[in-house]
């Protein structure tokens, strides 16, 4: 096992607990938040708390609301489809069973896309994904649950996986979603609504997060936000999280595996994301993989069997239906690297500049930032 491997402190906060805090609060019983009649979620999808930090001067209203408590580490892998997964349901990938970016269903040499690949991929949404999502436990016990999001999510099998329960509503520019997030939290005593903002990691992935145009929308981002907190109805209580942070990694930093390459000799299926690889072996080869993998790689990239990673408490409690999932070996980079299969014909995934993934603090911690009655 890799001595180096960063292990969450036992005291510190996770994005599995966001849900059930902001529904404590609306009782009166929130440890994290004070109490509320109605809570609001925005995840701002890519802004971890460093990216916001190193930032400041384009998120002052953000960065002033933000103390140092405010702040919690999204799960393992730092992927959208596994952290929002564990924001909805209230419990780590190796429980809920999206353990990544693209998994392989067992038994094929199948990787689907676990946010976009469910409807023709023949994932279950009901099944695959096996946690109860917390909108649906919710809402059956009589509280309105509300998603404010893109008219595209509507119906998909992500959303039917993660957020079924709650009533979707649609909007197009973030300052119309935070309104409507507003209106239904403010119309429905003891609501829970979530809202999400795709936008900065849109940017993040094109052009990286360090760049001007990344910038300029958290600037936008930060100057709405402010807005809207101004005008908040009283008692109703929100937080700004996210479900990952983000590293631009430059093609030059960019690790190309091609054809003849001996990294991928025993190797049958590529799965995870370019910071964080499952690599799923030919039957009895996992160790001779994860050897080659170490020797080549453990300067900068943490790489591990299944069963460490198991061990080690990565997926938190692994379900015996999930294990297979994960991959055989797995790389997670520790520098600022990705990793890409170039025997692939789509080079479009090349030209992503921000990524994220891995185990890295700048992935991981995502911010807690109070607003109206929680502020």
């Amino acid at each position: 096992m890799p001595s180096s491997l960063p292990i969450d402190p036992p005291a510190a906060r996770s994005l599995t607990g966001v849900l059930p805090q902001l529904i404590a609060s609306v009782s009166g019983r929130a440890d994290w938040f004070a109490p509320a009649r109605s809570a609001i979620v925005i995840v701002a999808d890519g802004l971890g708390r460093g990216n916001l930090t190193q930032r400041a001067a384009y998120a002052r209203f953000l960065t002033e609301r933000m103390t140092k408590r405010d702040a919690a580490r999204t799960v393992f892998p730092a992927t959208t489809a596994a952290a929002l997964s564990s924001l909805f349901t209230g419990v780590r990938p190796g429980e809920h069973g999206i353990v990544g970016y693209r998994v392989r269903v067992p038994g094929t040499t199948s990787a689907p896309n676990q946010l976009t690949g469910w409807e023709h991929d023949g994932l279950d949404p009901r099944s695959w994904q096996r946690a109860q999502p917390i909108f649906e436990r919710e809402s059956a016990a009589g509280r309105r649950c509300f998603v404010v999001s893109r008219a595209q999510y509507a119906g998909t099998g992500f959303t039917t996986a993660t957020v079924r329960g709650a009533e979707f509503v649609a909007a197009s520019g973030i300052a119309e979603r935070l309104a409507l997030a507003e209106a239904l939290a403010d119309a429905h005593e003891g609501a829970l609504v979530y809202a999400y903002i795709p936008e900065l990691d849109v940017i993040g992935h094109a052009h990286g997060w360090e760049s001007d145009r990344w910038s300029a929308e958290l600037e936008a981002l930060d100057a709405e936000l402010r807005r809207w907190d101004r005008q908040l109805a009283p008692g109703i209580g929100a937080v700004l999280t996210a479900d990952h942070g983000m590293v631009d990694v430059p093609a030059h930093r960019h690790i190309l595996l091609g054809e003849s390459d001996d990294l991928l000799g025993d190797v049958e299926t590529i799965g995870g994301e370019p910071r964080m690889l499952h690599l799923y072996a030919a039957d009895g080869a996992a160790d001779c993989v994860a050897s080659r993998w170490r020797a080549s790689e453990s300067d900068r990239s943490w790489v591990m069997t299944r069963t460490e990673a198991i061990d080690a408490g990565l997926f938190g409690l692994v379900h015996p239906d999930v294990a297979p999932r994960i991959g055989d070996v797995l790389v997670a980079a520790r520098s600022g690297v990705a990793y890409y299969d170039d025997r692939s014909a789509d080079k479009k995934p090349q030209r992503m500049i921000g990524q994220h993934g891995s185990l890295t603090d700048q992935e991981r911690i995502v911010p807690l930032v109070r607003l109206g009655a929680f502020a």
